[in-house]
């Protein structure tokens, strides 16, 4: 145990050397798109020599949608299992699970009303799919898809789309229409049509990039934070020759679990609100 721990500080010590160096020149430049990244599973493997040149390659190009993917498969076997074992008195796997669906109906139900429960499926599943992707920047092994504007910027078109289909189905064409036009009822308000059509139409689109954006700002500086203080805690007993560090990174690791539940929120808040905006208003006048 203790030896395969130390292996993986060691082999860590390694992979972050060339960040070191980067940074003292002033460049600042990982192996992962420009951004230093603590090793990842697979890449540990490679270095271990267990994982072959030609699969390591292909891991290295499709890191965030493996782990990505991974996130869902993890989501789908703990739903499936406690689905395939729920009982009337329930178990700690169940109760866990009522719990945090629960706690997202609520949730959500503060903001959409009686339309909770019909979107609360998509956005509670959407909140903890970003979460999970958010932690795992933060587990040893891991790699956070979050870290990917390619992966953001997907997440935030399904929710442009989802809004989209929303309004479309819940107002009509028409009144689709009527809402993207700013709903004139007076000559004035026709005659700014002209102006206030191309705005919202805009307005739409800087929906999805400004989630996209934040939840990818956010998480890569928090990991970069973390890959940082980790190359600062083995470069302070460099000198000593250790496989080891200094902890530093601990507090940073603690404030990205914080930090990571926030942008998950707030993610799934501002996609509560678009879908809430799609609504017909009288719906929600109170």
């Amino acid at each position: 145990m203790l030896s395969t721990l130390s292996n993986f500080i060691a082999v860590a010590a390694a992979r972050l050397t060339p960040f070191l160096t980067v940074a003292a020149a002033g460049g600042g430049h990982g192996e992962e798109g420009g951004k230093p990244h603590l090793p990842n599973f697979f890449s540990l493997l490679h270095d271990w020599g267990l994982l072959p040149d030609s699969i390591y390659h292909f891991t290295s190009e499709w890191i965030n949608v493996i782990y990505g993917a991974f996130t869902a498969i993890i989501m789908s076997i703990f739903a499936m299992r406690v689905y395939a074992r729920r009982k009337m008195i329930p178990e700690k796997a169940q109760n866990f699970l009522e719990m945090l669906v629960e706690s997202m109906y609520n949730f959500i139900y503060s903001i959409l009303g009686e339309d909770a429960k019909k979107y609360t499926p998509f956005l509670g599943t959407l909140f903890f799919y970003i979460l999970i992707n958010n932690f795992w920047g933060i587990i040893p092994g891991g790699h956070s898809p979050s870290t990917s504007i390619n992966i953001t910027a997907s997440l935030a078109i399904i929710v442009f789309l989802y809004a989209q289909y929303t309004g479309i189905r819940r107002l009509g064409i028409v009144g689709y229409l009527d809402h993207l036009a700013g709903q004139p009822r007076s000559a004035i308000s026709w005659v700014l049509v002209i102006i206030l059509f191309p705005i919202h139409v805009i307005g739409e689109f800087a929906k999805p990039f400004s989630l996209a954006v934040r939840l990818f700002g956010n998480i890569t500086g928090e990991d970069t934070l973390v890959a940082a203080f980790v190359m600062l805690g083995i470069a302070s007993l460099a000198f000593i020759h250790l496989p080891v560090g200094l902890p530093l990174q601990v507090p940073f690791m603690l404030l990205g679990l914080l930090l990571s539940t926030i942008q998950a929120l707030v993610f799934t808040i501002l996609s509560t609100i678009y879908i809430l905006l799609m609504l017909p208003h009288e719906e929600h006048a109170g």
